[in-house]
């Protein structure tokens, strides 16, 4: 809003009037003082020589200060019945006409149409050109709006202008395959426009946040606090800061200093339900349970008003509850005795799973903590035996490899070690199996089966790291079997959606991978049309090689009646099991009729059928690998080793493929990539590749779940994955290390070794080389 339409009280100290009021409740005489102080001031735009024009503008821009939008729009039109070209009458209509428009696009079109008119008449006024771009920017014209306001900074520089054109950077995204390149640029560009703005103003704390934040979003963990912290010494009650400064923090892994912002940010804001919301899940997830569900049930007491819309955080606050109630009560039982798809009611897992708002029939409470079952205390690193301190910084090791090393990745510590763990214990249980011995599973001894591999990277991960955020999963969502959901719910499927594009937003992470989607739609377009419309299959060729980006479709989708408004195309994953047979992949949709309002998306329905086509494949995959590696474990022929790596390779792929979870399928089977490699001899000593370059962000990365969902078949797949794991035999070492399932028995035990520092692993020697 622009300075002359706040009215402070030094501007209403007329005639006695202590303060400003509504206009609702001032009478024409206060309305007329009012305008009079404004006009002999001349503190509104444009204004003239002439005092009694000004007085009559001043009456209106009174209005518009007070919310009365019609009235000052049709005392504008009366002045500009007598005098067209009043520039001050056509700005000040324009900002009546904008207000309207938040909620009304003629209202918005009619404001662009007058401060257009002024530009015309006063082409080097920048506050015309910065109102215009707040019109402009919410239509989701962002490259108009940015336009402006580089107009209005070229015109006069200001630290207000700089942070709004930055951020305006920082939460635009540029539709089409074209656009892919420029996101990370915006944000680069968003970046350099907040350091404008702070040179203009160096003590501009929004500012140095919105830095912070820029930077956050882009993974540099380092620069952000730097930014934040910056904000902090110039307004350490700065609310906004703390808070973005606390969700970096844990998303970083960094739980301890995450709880003092967010404690910090409460102590300000009492019913601030973001704070509230992190600082419960942070104890909860530090396995501090009484104090976490303390904050929890403060969240839950926050009632919406009637007719107001309830926060993420309320809406997502009883299934944390009941979660972390569940977890205390198993603190100390043995992880292989329960088992959160067993114990959880069916409908509390569906509406979690599906994030529904918790209404859920005749739902019994989880128990209330048991005085008995004390919180998790702080465990020293040193005070752990010196084996089980070089266990703890090798998980640290192997959990950094699966870190992507792009733009977008904030790299999570705590994540690390929980993965790193998964993947040792994955390798232990496997090479276990293969030499004849059987597994403890929910309180059972039997034979180690493939979906136990899985169980064992999802323990770790569900049980103590569903509580933090990592890039690919939420932190407070489910970590659960789909397959295990009630059979109600999974007959109707149960969807992983991805959107590539939607509107205006582009999914960055997926970019390596729009050129072979697109490929794949075409060829699928030529079928299609080769059987339902061969006599205009040439035109649909001749227009096809024309499709270069995502956008190039749509006049694709007019050459059929069917696809006119869209089209979906399905893929295909071959079986090795029965040669011939295929399977269901994913669903590519497309809809939309003009650029910068397309739905691109990717969807893997998981139903019943074909999760047990699925696990058949698995099945005859497993019982093959469980054959090769018992012989494995007594041939060390270099032969036997490959057969194994493509076998596990090859399970995961139909893994990758059914994806079976809720959430956190691409994570956990990465674990088990590594660790069931491990048991066969085989270490992974190279990282997930980054991608091809490209203009601003300079690399896209490879995602291991879409290269497995894009590849023609496991066999592409297992050549592609090998490519760039390469493959080195695994060290002694790993022999000698503990077993994890005897060190950390328990989810107590598990929480107190993510909590422990991990600071001294860096001035130790690993002992894997």
């Amino acid at each position: 809003d622009s300075s002359f339409l706040h009215f402070h009280e030094s501007d209403c100290d007329i005639r006695g009037s202590s303060s400003c009021e509504s206009v609702l409740s001032l009478n024409t005489e206060k309305i007329l003082s009012q305008a009079k102080s404004l006009a002999e001031q001349k503190r509104f735009p444009f204004a003239t020589d002439n005092d009694n024009t000004n007085e009559e503008l001043a009456i209106a821009y009174v209005l518009i200060g007070n919310g009365l939008y019609d009235e000052a729009i049709r005392h504008f039109s009366t002045m500009l019945q007598e005098e067209p070209e009043l520039v001050s009458a056509i700005y000040g209509r324009g900002i009546a006409y904008g207000k309207k428009g938040l909620h009304d696009m003629k209202n918005a079109e009619l404001a662009l149409f007058e401060l257009s008119r002024v530009i015309s008449l006063e082409p080097d006024r920048p506050e015309v050109f910065e109102q215009r771009a707040e019109i402009l920017s919410p239509l989701g014209r962002v490259s108009e709006a940015l336009s402006d306001l580089t107009r209005a900074i070229q015109l006069q520089p200001s630290a207000r202008l700089y942070r709004h054109r930055g951020t305006l950077y920082f939460i635009s995204e540029v539709s089409g395959f074209g656009g892919l390149c420029l996101l990370c640029g915006l944000l680069f560009q968003a970046i350099e426009s907040f350091k404008e703005a702070l040179k203009q103003k160096a003590d501009f704390v929004d500012a140095y946040k919105s830095l912070g934040q820029a930077y956050r979003e882009l993974g540099n963990f380092d620069a952000a606090t730097e930014s934040f912290q910056k904000a902090l010494l110039l307004n350490q009650n700065h609310v906004q800061t703390l808070q973005l400064k606390g969700m970096m923090l844990y998303h970083h892994g960094s739980l301890d200093e995450a709880l003092k912002n967010f404690k910090r940010c409460l102590q300000l804001e009492p019913y601030n339900e973001v704070c509230q919301y992190m600082k419960g899940l942070s104890h909860v997830a530090m396995g501090q349970f009484y104090e976490g569900i303390k904050a929890q049930t403060k969240v839950m007491l926050n009632d919406p008003l009637p007719g107001q819309k309830a926060s993420p955080e309320y809406l997502k606050v009883k299934y944390l509850r009941e979660y972390s109630r569940y977890l205390h009560a198993h603190l100390d039982t043995p992880l292989t005795e329960y088992n959160i798809d067993t114990d959880l009611p069916g409908n509390f897992k569906d509406h979690w799973a599906k994030n529904l708002p918790f209404l859920i029939e005749n739902y019994e409470e989880q128990p209330g903590l048991q005085p008995h079952i004390k919180d998790v205390l702080f465990q020293n690193f040193e005070s752990y035996k010196p084996d089980v301190q070089d266990l703890i910084c090798v998980a640290d090791h192997l959990g950094s490899m699966m870190q992507y090393e792009t733009p977008g990745f904030l790299p999570n510590k705590r994540i690390h070690r929980a993965m790193g763990l998964a993947t040792l214990e994955v390798m232990q249980a496997v090479q276990r199996t293969w030499a004849n011995s059987k597994v403890r599973i929910n309180g059972k001894t039997r034979l180690m089966q493939w979906r136990d591999m899985f169980d064992i990277a999802r323990e770790i991960s569900a049980n103590v790291n569903i509580l933090f955020l990592f890039r690919i999963a939420d932190p407070d969502q489910p970590v659960l079997w789909l397959d295990q959901m009630p059979a109600r719910s999974l007959s109707r499927g149960f969807n992983n959606h991805i959107n590539l594009i939607r509107g205006q937003v582009i999914n960055m992470r997926y970019m390596e991978y729009f050129e072979k989607i697109l490929h794949f739609i075409k060829d699928r377009i030529l079928v299609y049309h080769g059987a339902n419309n061969p006599k205009g299959l040439l035109e649909v060729r001749e227009a096809l090689e024309k499709v270069h980006k995502v956008e190039d479709l749509l006049p694709i989708m007019k050459f059929n009646s069917k696809t006119r408004d869209g089209f979906t195309v399905n893929t295909k994953v071959p079986s090795l099991k029965d040669q011939g047979k295929e399977y269901d992949g994913f669903t590519i949709t497309i809809t939309g009729d003009k650029v910068g309002n397309i739905l691109f998306s990717v969807e893997t329905q998981t139903t019943e059928e074909r999760t047990q086509l699925y696990h058949a494949e698995i099945d005859a995959l497993y019982k093959d690998l469980t054959a090769k590696g018992k012989v494995l474990v007594l041939s060390a022929e270099m032969g036997e080793a490959d057969a194994v790596c493509n076998l596990i390779l090859s399970l995961v792929y139909y893994f990758y493929n059914l994806m079976p979870l809720s959430r956190g399928s691409s994570v956990i089977a990465y674990s088990v990539i590594m660790g069931a490699l491990m048991a066969s001899g085989k270490e992974v000593s190279g990282k997930i590749p980054k991608g091809k370059a490209n203009l601003f962000c300079f690399v896209a990365f490879q995602l291991v779940d879409f290269e497995a969902m894009t590849a023609p078949g496991s066999e592409a797949f297992s050549k592609i994955a090998r490519s760039w794991m390469n493959l080195k035999s695994i060290s002694p070492s790993y022999k000698t290390l503990p077993s994890i399932s005897e060190m950390f028995p328990t989810l107590r035990t598990m929480i107190e070794v993510l909590n422990t520092d991990s600071s001294y692993c860096f001035k130790k020697t690993i002992i894997v080389v």
